[in-house]
């Protein structure tokens, strides 16, 4: 057994030397083994000895030295992870008094859900039933592969029989991103000044990499409260991004545009993301439709033709034909809409670039064509000065309820680049003034304005960053993400919540079970590719970096660290900002080229670049913006006074 486990143990001790080299380390919540034991009981009932001997645990899979006895119906011993995790449970049998003793677990993300009875769930209409192990006699136990359970911080352990059982050595294996040898091994970093924005860079790569999943354990679709399985095959390969850790667990690629940049500026494991785009071609319309929900693509062609039927006359594509048009879950999508059609115009611009990038240029005059309408078109009929920002469609009035006004869509209009200049200031400005402190900025277009979703918001962080106001985008990250998302008592405090209330509730309104909602949800993790791409200023314009941007916009924050990594090399930032100016250094791979473009106080007088083959001086007055383009790779040194 010795000889056995002895490379099982020197491969551990590799990655956590190799951890000890990825900076800020101690901010990383994935464990640096997937044997997970319990840190701290939360709360005991009935008849229950030495519950403190359920934190000692072992890999052994053996008894420990110390039992925790359970005597009577109903006993139990609910235990405390610190954090959300997922896996299987493991325990030991030491001691049975009688021959029909069980052994229950239930699972809950929240505490609001911790119950002897039943777990959270993973359905509409009721809970999930415990997991149980009957007529156990001495020996080691573990759940099946259908079994584990996808997203959990509190394992309850429940006896139900009138006689007596002694177990130990409960333990889990972490089973998220199995595609990794070592969870905590990141290529990427994030670290301010700001220590709840650290917390929330890190908790949203943590909250994707629950999210990756073993492809063979795809939800469930049962009746609820029959048992829950994790038994439908969703994709190929090692592992699949998944919409939600505990429940969802299918491929849902609106949520890739949010989970996918996050997880690739952190722990940048990629597979998850291609397995589950993969699983989508599989499932193409011969008109080019691609289910909303799924397993792969088919021509790009057909996939852009499709949106293009749509559009009339007025410039802009009708989306109430659609009948089958499903969206993240907000309603009234129909007309001329301007989230659809924002998405579309960005589309359409990406579909050029990538057209080049294939020297496929047949349909460039088209796509060209029709996404200049696009613009045209949504600023001329659906623009409401009277508010500042866009209405849903061309079917409402101006001056109509807040409703009317959506958020997706005018963060959209703003990414998109439909919205530009002062337009797209006042849609900031206009979408900040709508917060609810201390939850969020709603999505007034989902459940008549009672939800906020952190997947809409995620792209919010993106409108104000685009239109100059960093500091909004901070701060929404600070109260709604850290201190709410985050340090919420109902939270999980290491993972994000895919929606809730406007009025604080923990409860998603988009559904009618309240334990449904999950608490791991790699759409609410904007802040993780966010804070890199635009606090740190660090973007890449083609594949793989090959081009490059460097234009950071710390707002109030005094020093951002980030970098990641591409096949190409490592792309690095430091800056720090102080009341004498800007100053930092960014360092990228040698066979690039790119551009630094850095935002100016007011009365920035000069600019020094220093970079591995000159020193350029830019004298500043009356600049808003410092720019020098095509300088090739290597590291620089940037001081602003």
């Amino acid at each position: 057994m010795r000889f056995q486990r002895g490379p099982i143990y020197l491969q551990w001790a590799l990655f956590a030397s190799a951890a000890a080299d990825i900076p800020y380390q101690e901010y990383i919540l994935a464990p640096t083994t997937r044997i997970l034991s319990p840190v701290s009981i939360y709360q005991t009932a009935g008849d229950v000895q030495n519950a403190a001997a359920l934190l000692n645990s072992n890999e052994l899979g053996v008894q420990c030295n110390r039992s925790t006895t359970f005597s009577g119906n109903g006993s139990y011993v609910t235990l405390d992870f610190g954090k959300n995790i997922a896996g299987g449970v493991s325990f030991h049998v030491d001691a049975v008094s009688g021959s029909n003793d069980s052994i229950g677990f239930t699972f809950s993300e929240s505490s609001m859900y911790i119950s002897a009875q039943y777990c959270d769930a993973v359905q509409n209409g009721a809970f999930d039933l415990p997991q149980w192990f009957n007529d156990t006699t001495p020996g080691h136990y573990k759940t099946g592969h259908n079994f584990q359970r996808g997203a959990f911080r509190y394992l309850t352990v429940v006896h139900n029989s009138t006689a007596s059982i002694s177990i130990s050595n409960v333990t889990v294996y972490w089973a998220a991103s199995p595609e990794m040898a070592n969870p905590a091994a990141y290529t990427g970093y994030f670290h301010s000044d700001n220590e709840k924005l650290n917390r929330v860079w890190y908790a949203g790569a943590y909250t994707n990499q629950i999210c990756s999943a073993d492809p063979t354990t795809g939800v469930s679709l049962g009746a609820p409260f029959a048992g829950w399985y994790y038994n439908y095959t969703i994709a190929n390969g090692s592992s699949v991004l998944l919409d939600g850790g505990k429940r969802d667990r299918i491929v849902w690629p609106g949520d890739i545009v949010i989970s996918g940049p996050s997880i690739f500026v952190s722990t940048n494991s990629l597979e998850p993301i291609q397995n589950a785009i993969d699983s989508l071609f599989l499932y193409q319309e011969e008109d080019g439709r691609l289910p909303y929900a799924g397993i792969p693509l088919g021509a790009i062609q057909a996939w852009d033709e499709l949106p293009l039927q749509f559009i009339d006359s007025s410039g802009l594509a009708n989306v109430s034909t659609l009948s089958t048009l499903s969206d993240w879950g907000r309603g009234g999508m129909s007309g001329h809409n301007i989230e659809a059609n924002s998405i579309l115009f960005y589309t359409l611009n990406n579909a050029l670039k990538l057209a080049a990038v294939m020297n496929d240029t047949s349909d460039f005059s088209n796509w060209t064509l029709s996404a200049a309408s696009i613009t045209t078109a949504a600023n001329n009929l659906l623009w409401d000065d009277s508010v500042s920002l866009y209405r849903d469609n061309d079917t409402i009035t101006n001056g109509a309820s807040a409703t009317s006004y959506p958020q997706d869509g005018n963060s959209w209009a703003v990414i998109s680049g439909i919205a530009k200049g002062e337009r797209a200031v006042a849609i900031s400005d206009a979408l900040k003034a709508r917060w609810i402190r201390p939850y969020g900025a709603p999505a007034v277009e989902a459940n008549d304005g009672d939800t906020i979703s952190p997947f809409a918001t995620g792209f919010e962080l993106q409108a104000h960053f685009m239109a100059g106001h960093p500091d909004y985008a901070l701060d929404l990250m600070e109260f709604m993400w850290a201190d709410y998302m985050l340090d919420n008592l109902n939270m999980t405090n290491s993972t994000f919540i895919e929606g809730f209330g406007r009025d604080g509730t923990p409860l998603y309104p988009v559904y009618n079970n309240d334990p449904r909602v999950s608490h791991a949800h790699g759409w609410s993790t904007a802040p993780t590719s966010t804070l890199t791409f635009y606090a740190g200023g660090l973007t890449m314009t083609s594949a793989a970096g090959e081009t490059w941007k460097v234009s950071p916009a710390l707002g109030g924050l005094k020093t951002v660290d980030a970098s990641y990594e591409t096949p190409l090399g490592s792309f690095v930032v430091s800056w720090k900002n102080n009341t004498s100016g800007l100053s930092g250094t960014f360092e990228v791979p040698n066979s690039t080229t790119g551009e630094v473009s850095i935002p100016l106080a007011i009365g920035s007088k000069r600019m020094v670049l220093e970079g591995p083959k000159s020193v350029q001086e830019i004298q500043l007055d009356g600049l808003s913006t410092a720019t020098v383009h095509g300088l090739v790779g290597g590291k620089y040194t940037v001081t602003v006074v």
